[in-house]
């Protein structure tokens, strides 16, 4: 059998795809990884196809043993890939032989690093993703050491190394208005775009949970529940964003003051507690 022994995880090890969607209406958030660019470059690094489970490794500590050769790939947050006492390449297919132990060191940077195996975790799909949510619990338990997850077959050649650009300097995410943005001054959306905030500890694949200047309410009457999306900037009584991820709940009581956009949001899953971040929000007031 095609597997991998888990030996040892550091704080956080999930099973993740592209996520579990079309079910929001039924109350199950869609889950999924949250880096989208490092996980689908992982998979495509070892010959997978992109939506292929990988899992999702939180600063580090994984320890696997294949119980058959494979490829693998780390791509995101860069950790120390050591295959026995071998350092190998970080976003790179590289070989591990049936038994070898490949192990993760804690990033120097970013907070989340993607393991792709040939084949892909073949773990059993539940509404048909092998996403695990952690705010509800569908799909498989987060890792643990002791566990075998099955690898499937390997169904395509590793790929050459691919270049992922980065963007220096502080995260910026690019948003829009969100739909109950007139429900808060008019000042709120200039706050948001012009100022840094940083990232609370209380943050997870949930939300980001941010600390900065307050955005002030227009209105102040309770809003019924409402749906969510990925992305969702939501404003709760003490006037803190928060920005919905992965496994935000599918619906939601207080106003969105704006959505971050897809190809802006995937930033959040590298952002650790203490770092800011910035908002560029169209038509926002500066």
């Amino acid at each position: 059998m095609r597997a991998v022994r888990v030996v040892a995880t550091g704080p956080l090890v999930t099973v993740q795809d592209a996520g579990r969607v079309g079910f929001a209406h039924l109350g199950v958030p869609r889950s999924g990884w949250l880096d989208d660019p490092a996980a689908r470059l992982a998979n495509r690094l070892v010959g997978n196809p992109e939506d292929a489970a990988v899992l999702e490794v939180v600063l580090g500590g994984l320890v696997l043993e294949p119980t058959a050769a494979m490829a693998v790939a780390v791509t995101g947050a860069p950790a120390e890939v050591r295959v026995g006492d071998r350092s190998v390449a970080h976003g790179a297919a590289v070989p591990v032989r049936a038994g070898a132990r490949l192990s993760l060191g804690t990033p120097p940077a970013g907070l989340r690093s993607y393991v792709a195996l040939a084949g892909g975790v073949a773990v059993e799909p539940v509404l048909g993703s092998r996403a695990t949510d952690t705010l509800s619990g569908t799909g498989p338990p987060t890792v643990a050491a002791g566990d075998v997850l099955p690898v499937g077959a390997a169904t395509g050649e590793p790929s050459a190394a691919e270049a992922v650009p980065g963007q220096p300097g502080p995260a910026v995410l690019e948003a829009t208005p969100g739909p109950r943005a007139d429900w808060f001054t008019a000042a709120a959306l200039g706050t948001l775009a012009t100022s840094a905030y940083t990232v609370e500890p209380a943050s997870d694949r949930v939300a980001l949970r941010l600390s900065g200047p307050p955005l002030g309410r227009a209105v102040t009457a309770e809003l019924p529940s409402e749906g969510m999306v990925l992305g969702a900037v939501q404003v709760p009584p003490d006037g803190q964003p928060v920005v919905f991820l992965a496994d935000h709940p599918t619906t939601g009581g207080y106003p969105v003051v704006a959505v971050v956009d897809r190809t802006s949001v995937w930033r959040c899953a590298q952002l650790r507690p203490g770092e800011q971040l910035r908002f560029r929000v169209r038509g926002a007031p500066r």
